[in-house]
């Protein structure tokens, strides 16, 4: 079940080639790990993909992001597991939401995300 401020459903396919794209950008571009982080990205206007939790307590942490985000017109799309969001993102400590600033080599998997999320979106 997805929490309220989740606005469309993530495929496990999908959320598992985001976790793979998050891995590949955090080692090879830039990734801001935390909500006051990703905040920051999305207002500076710097980020390419944010990527949030949606196993997150209190849900009002995350509420803002995918608001300034449709403002800043970032996609933005969610991932099942703050642990496995993370992981990706080379923590050993789960996290609610990561925004890539830097693609790295995972330029063209976030593109590709980046149709799929426009697509779920309509």
């Amino acid at each position: 079940m997805a929490a309220g401020f989740v606005k469309f459903e993530t495929p496990k396919e999908l959320a598992d080639k985001i976790y793979e794209a998050i891995q590949l950008a955090a080692s090879t571009g830039k990734v801001r790990k935390g909500v006051n982080e990703t905040t920051k990205s999305i207002e500076r206007g710097v980020s390419k993909l944010v990527v949030m939790a949606e196993d997150i307590s209190p849900e009002e942490i995350l509420m803002h992001i995918p608001v300034i985000c449709d403002e800043k017109k970032i996609t933005y799309v969610y991932v099942p597991s703050k642990a496995e969001l993370g992981k990706a993102a080379g923590l050993e400590v789960p996290t609610a939401a990561v925004s890539i600033d830097e693609e790295g080599n995972a330029k063209k998997n976030i593109a590709d995300i980046a149709s799929k999320v426009s697509a779920l979106k309509k």
